[in-house]
Order: C-alpha cells, then structure tokens, then sequence
C-alpha cells in the first residue's frame, strides 16, 4: 500500500491486517517500486498522486481517488486489472474492495489455465490431423479431440455432398449416452444453408441454452433431426474452404449449460480450418494413389500381355523359319528359280517379323531386368557394332567409319545392352540414309564443370532426317517419325524407345540433332563411373 497521507495510510495498514492480509507501506514512489521489485504483491492500493510510477506493475490496482484529482483512461486500461475507490476511505468497503481485486485476479488466471489446456489439446488435434491424409481418419481425430477438449456430451461431424472432399460422418457421445443420426435427413437444407452463411461470415452458432429459444429454427432443425438428441448448449462450427462450407461439426450438451467462451470459438474456427485442408489435400491424394494404382494395374497388364503374345507368336515363326530354311536347303527338292525368289520376300518379312517380336519382349521385360555392370571398352564395343552392320550397310552401298577418341575410353556399364543401344542407333541410321550415303561414328570424353567424365558416341548420317514436330515424341514406344511412314521404310518403333530407356538407366544422355533432307546425329553420353 502507498499513500502519502501517514495517518490513512496507517488507518487502511491497520484494517487490512486485520482482515487477513499481509501489508507492506511506502510513502513515496522510490519506495513503492523498491517493494513491487522485492516482492509479488497480490494487490496493489495507491494513492492517485503516487500512481504514475506504476507502468507495468503485474498485478491488480486499486486506486485511491481524491474529491480534485483527476485519472488517466489510458493508464488504467494499461493496467489491465484496476479498480478505484473515492476519498475518505471507508475500511469495510477498502477490505472488500480488496479482496473482490484478488477473487477477480484468481478467476482470470484460473481462465488463462483452462485457455491454455484447451488450447495445448486442439493443438494436438492439428496435430494428429496433419499426420494422415486419411479423410475418415481425420474426422475420428476430429470428434474425440473435440469431445476430449470441451468436454460436452456430443460431437458429431459430417461433409455435404463436394466433390472436393468424400462423404465422411464420425460422432463422438459420452458413455451412456446414443448415437446420433449418420445422415441430415430432412433438415439438411436447412443444417447445409446455415453452414453456408456462418462460412461466408466466419461466424459460427453458439447457442448457450436452447430453452431460453425453443422456437428458433436451428432448435427446432436439430430437433426435427434427431428426437432423441434434447441439447442444452450447441455450437454449429462450419467446415469450408473458398467459398462456401463443405462440411460442418455440431458440439452440443445435454446435461449441463455450456457457456460458450470467445477464446473456445477461436480456438474451434482455427482447428476447422485445418480439418478442410487436410480433407481437400486427403481426398486430392487418395484420389492420386488410386489412379496410380490403376496405372500400375494396367501398366503390369500389358507387360504380361506382350510377353503371352511374344510366346505365341516365337512358336509359330520358329517353325516356319525352319521350314523355310529346310526349303531353301532343298530337303523338298529343287527349288525353281522363280519360287526361290519368293522365298528371299518370305525369308526377308520373317527376319523382320522376329526382330519386332524380340523388340516387343525387350519392351516387356525392360523394367523388371537389372544392368550387369562390369568395366566396357567402348572401341572394342563400336567396332563389333560396325562389323555387324556392315554387311548391311554394303547391300545399300552406304559407307560407315569409326573413328575412336585419341585415348582409351572404357566405361562401368552393361555391355549387352550397350551394344543393343548402338546397334539400333546404327542400324536406323543405314535403314534411313539413301543409297550412297554415309554413316559416321565418333567416340571422345568430356568433363563439363569439374564434374564427373563423360564418354560421348556421335553417330551422324546423311539420311532422310526427322521433322521438327517429331522430335519430342522419336523415343515413344511404336512411335514413327511422318516421313519414315510414308517413304514405306520398314521399322516398329521401338528401337529408339528401348535404347532411350537403356541410356536413361544407366543415368546418361541421348540427343538428337536433325535436318530434314540433310541428315540426323545422335549424341549419347555416359558417365565413366557407371550408374
């Protein structure tokens, strides 16, 4: 207590010991703030005249007024906790006075605890909330937290018919007490419409006591909803995302009146909106897996469509090539010669038709194989590529060089499959070059950055060449390029989709570069080390 008057000061020391109260006194306002420092009061009582030294004094005042003086607003909203009593001081009412200070601290205190818990328990609402993208799983976490947090009697939780979230319902009821109804039944409009304008003014409905308004429409809804559901206290909480509400949770009392707190309202509304973001994003990505999961249910039937196929169809080529050949070879007699010619076409759409078949069970098989790494000349590797092709490349009288980098360049990679890489690469570039063309084959090594080495193949013709709108699409399965269809150049389609998907395994690159009319080069690099 600070009062410059010595003899109230004495007066007011006096009846508040008597009353219980510990007093310490001071008469100045160097005092008084050495008393606040050493000390927590519980209360302090100051004279007007000595109150501007109080700034922040973290406890409740009661203000002592005299007849003349006049009070600061600001200072005492500042204060938080204030009170005033006028000159001469009655003792009874100083006493009471004080002690209302200390019931009313107390009571806040008690409320900034209850905030606090309630506040910790919906954060680990939110919590829970973000752990699963499961929308049935949300609305379980959302109706026991809620339940757990406010302690009423029911919550319940439902979403309206939004093709941004799916149709979900969760409850949560107090032992003993039923269930509620899963659906709105015939006051859905009316639940649906109110959500809707509670969303769009981000409000929501919180009814202390329906029996002071047993007539409203939200008591009379809900009593058309569920008979046996005779609520005290209710809140409609919408649920909503952009511009209207897609759901709504309803809280709700039967036994005892619920005041509903702005803190409570708060906290609810911030936990709300949680709830819709985890239930779009949810609903987004299960949507997500289930396409995935076709995708893979469908990606996995076609694998094994192309390998039954692939069987069906090696047994009854591997037959007639046979036959074919044991013909040729005149185990049926001389052959004449214009038969014979015959035969070459047969031969030659065989040969053909097996080379799709094997590219098709490449195709089939490509996912599920694994690389054999080992160290691989590319040199040695190109070259038996060449020597391959070159027969090839003489019946069409298309000249092909290799030139090999000035240093050795051997690579960590999948020889096999390396060699399917360039012998497709190689093989087009013959198949498309006109008669009299040429085909060159260049090997190096680069390092780009200070990064890791690089080995780089360039094979460049003097082919057709690949039109612009064409490019993006070369490496798509049984994709062909506009003018290899209409020159009637033979080919699947698959050969460059399956070097495309080897050279991308291997964690290297594949580039064309084409002229229409002048010819195409194809850059394919691989890094030194392996994938």
């Amino acid at each position: 207590m600070a009062d410059s008057d010595q003899d109230r000061l004495g007066a007011s020391t006096t009846a508040l010991t008597s009353a219980g109260f510990e007093v310490l006194s001071a008469r100045d306002p160097a005092s008084l703030a050495a008393l606040i420092n050493a000390r927590t009061p519980s209360v302090i009582v100051v004279e007007n005249a000595l109150a501007d030294s109080l700034h922040n004094p973290g406890a409740p005042i009661l203000l002592l007024v005299g007849p003349e003086d006049s009070v600061d607003p600001k200072t005492v909203e500042a204060w938080r906790q204030a009170d005033y009593i006028f000159s001469p001081v009655r003792n009874d009412e100083l006493v009471q006075r004080v002690k209302a200070l200390v019931g009313r601290a107390a009571e806040r205190v008690r409320n900034r605890s209850k905030v606090e818990a309630l506040r910790e328990n919906l954060r680990n609402v939110s919590a829970a909330i973000r752990e699963t993208n499961d929308p049935q799983i949300i609305a379980n976490h959302v109706v026991r937290g809620f339940g757990r947090a406010l302690d009423v009697d029911h919550v319940w939780f439902a979403t309206f018919r939004d093709e941004r979230v799916p149709l979900i319902r969760a409850q949560c009821n107090r032992s003993g007490l039923p269930q509620l109804p899963a659906k709105l039944g015939p006051s859905e409009e009316t639940i649906i419409e109110v959500s809707n304008r509670l969303w769009a003014e981000a409000e929501v409905l919180a009814v202390t006591d329906h029996r002071e308004e047993p007539d409203s429409r939200i008591t009379k809804a809900l009593h058309e909803w569920a008979e046996e559901l005779h609520p005290i206290s209710t809140v409609l909480l919408p649920v909503g995302e952009g511009s209207s509400a897609l759901g709504v949770i309803l809280l709700a009392t039967v036994q005892e009146r619920h005041p509903w707190t702005s803190a409570e309202i708060a906290l609810m509304q911030h936990v709300a909106g949680n709830v819709a973001h985890g239930l779009i994003q949810g609903h987004l990505i299960g949507a997500q897996q289930r396409v995935l999961h076709q995708l893979r249910q469908l990606d996995k039937a076609k694998t094994d469509f192309l390998a039954t196929v692939n069987h069906e169809l090696r047994t009854p080529l591997t037959s007639i090539t046979a036959y074919l050949d044991m013909i040729r070879d005149g185990a049926g007699g001389p052959v004449p010669e214009g038969i014979s010619s015959m035969l070459d076409v047969v031969t030659r759409n065989s040969d053909r038709l097996r080379t799709l078949i094997e590219d098709m069970l490449t195709v089939s098989m490509q996912d599920a194989s694994n690389l054999d790494l080992k160290p691989v000349d590319i040199a040695k590797l190109l070259q038996v590529v060449v020597a391959t092709l070159r027969p090839l490349a003489e019946s069409r009288h298309i000249s092909v060089s290799f030139s090999e980098a000035s240093e050795d360049v051997e690579i960590t990679a999948d020889e096999a499959k390396l060699e399917q890489v360039f012998t497709n690469i190689v093989a087009n570039a013959i198949k498309f070059t006109p008669e009299g063309g040429q085909v060159g084959i260049t090997s190096s090594v680069t390092a780009s950055n200070g990064g890791p080495t690089s080995a780089v193949v360039r094979i460049a013709d003097t082919g057709l060449g690949i039109p612009a709108h064409d490019l993006p699409h070369i490496f798509t399965r049984f994709y062909r390029a506009s003018n290899a269809t209409s020159a009637a150049v033979p080919g699947s389609g698959l050969g460059l989709a399956i070097a495309h998907d080897i050279i991308s395994r291997h964690m290297g690159k594949m580039v064309f570069d084409s002229t229409l009319g002048t010819g195409t080069t194809v850059s394919v690099e691989l890094p030194v080390g392996g994938p």
